[in-house]
């Protein structure tokens, strides 16, 4: 052991390399945290344009009933399928939308 003033050489540099390591691991994990952020916006994105695709073509086009309910639960498997564990939030945000335009569309309660 090289002893320095009062200072233990070694036993600095261990430290300094050590908070180095803990930086770079903490850099890292913000990297794949943004990463997982942008990952999660573009599929909220994805969702949004098919939602919206789905709602527009059922209001604008002359679909019987039964293939606008089947483009509606095609949507909620698409919605699953990007989000698994999201069912009870699809079925607050989404299925009132698509309930509420078939109602208006084909008068179905």
């Amino acid at each position: 052991m090289w002893v320095l003033g009062q200072f233990d050489l070694e036993a600095v540099l261990r430290r300094h390399l050590a908070m180095q390591n803990r930086r770079y691991r903490e850099e890292a994990t913000a990297v794949a945290s943004k990463e997982e952020v942008l990952e999660e916006n573009r599929k909220v994105r994805r969702l949004q344009i098919v939602v919206d695709l789905v709602l527009n073509v059922v209001a604008q086009s002359d679909i019987p009933v039964e293939e606008a309910s089947e483009l509606v639960a095609h949507t909620r498997r698409f919605a699953l399928n990007l989000f698994p564990d999201k069912a009870q939030v699809y079925d607050i945000i989404y299925q009132p939308k698509f309930k509420r335009l078939l109602a208006e569309k084909y008068r179905v309660v």
